[in-house]
């Protein structure tokens, strides 16, 4: 395997440890017996798993709502920010593939019919505050918010997750979603 910059390299050895290790977040959260769904289409989009295969795309999604991201979705500065490159992205997008194989968290990219726009992502995760099994968050660009697409994808992963999932829909956090982000935040955390 050859790698044209020491960036690649390391981005590699990283993706690879953590695969290797089964630290990306703890053990499987869904049964093996569960198929974790691959695709879904709702009115307008279709999803695929994050990875590299939607890399750039990804990127150019939420680069292109900054300041939205960081208000309606992350709460920080940190994620998404101007200084993030494609590099880091690919990073993120391997480690999300990571997960995804090891069972162990589940994103799709939010994708027009096409395959040509990312509108936004949605992440199915096990929760780390006590009370709960599963933690859903999504996410839509600025521009698909404006368009009142949020409130949508929101209704149709509420049910895409209870009726698709195998979780307790009691025991699924939607932080933002009925659950406020500060709320959300003071839940005691799992040991």
């Amino acid at each position: 395997m050859a790698f044209s910059t020491r960036r690649e390299l390391l981005t590699w050895l990283t993706v690879a440890t953590l695969a290797l290790s089964g630290t990306t977040w703890g053990a499987p959260f869904v049964p093996e017996s569960f198929a974790v769904p691959a695709s879904a289409e709702g009115e307008g989009f279709r999803l695929v798993p994050l990875g590299p295969a939607v890399t750039e795309i990804d990127y150019r999604a939420y680069m292109s709502s900054i300041e939205h991201l960081q208000t309606t979705f992350t709460h920080s500065t940190r994620w998404p920010n101007k200084d993030l490159g494609l590099a880091e992205a690919a990073t993120d997008m391997a480690q999300e593939a990571a997960r995804f194989e090891s069972r162990r968290a589940f994103a799709y990219a939010v994708l027009t019919p096409d395959g040509q726009r990312e509108r936004g992502c949605i992440y199915v995760r096990p929760s780390l505050k006590v009370g709960f099994d599963a933690v859903v968050r999504l996410w839509v660009t600025e521009a698909e918010y404006a368009a009142g697409f949020d409130s949508a994808l929101e209704r149709w992963t509420r049910t895409w997750v209870r009726d698709q999932w195998p979780f307790d829909p009691e025991r699924v956090a939607w932080p933002d979603r009925g659950l406020p982000w500060s709320t959300w935040q003071a839940l005691e955390e799992k040991p």
